[in-house]
């Protein structure tokens, strides 16, 4: 079968630290761009972490629209990460030089980190304070 023809669909799902996980199935092409791109702009103010491992396949119209996401997530300060790459989308990637450009992980787990903000904690200044001795 032609993965250009196979039925697509996104799952959503937040992820414990709060990043919102995005998962397409199937093919990410110009057939598709508009639901993928209407799906990926409803959350404004969590990361986003996109799962590409069941992107069987992605045409310069899908790249596109996850640059776009990308780029989104960029200038409103937001994580944004892209885990499980295929074989097939890596070597897109490569071939078209963005994957120097897109921050991807191996792992789900290695995406959250990366998009999670990291918590600071103050402590307070001056000179640890001392046990006075009983003299």
């Amino acid at each position: 079968m032609n993965p250009a023809t196979q039925p697509f669909k996104i799952e959503i799902a937040d992820s414990p630290s709060g990043a919102r996980i995005l998962k397409p199935r199937g093919p990410l092409t110009l057939q598709n761009l508009f639901e993928f791109q209407d799906v990926s702009r409803q959350e404004t103010t969590k990361p986003v972490i996109l799962d590409l491992s069941a992107i069987d396949y992605m045409d310069s119209a899908g790249l596109g629209s996850v640059i776009s996401i990308y780029t989104t997530c960029q200038r409103s300060k937001r994580g944004f990460a892209i885990v499980g790459l295929t074989e097939r989308v890596r070597s897109l990637f490569e071939m078209t030089q963005v994957d120097t450009l897109l921050p991807t992980y191996a792992t789900l787990a290695e995406g959250e980190v990366a998009v999670t903000p990291k918590v600071r904690v103050k402590l307070p200044c001056g000179p640890p304070s001392s046990p006075r001795s009983g003299h």
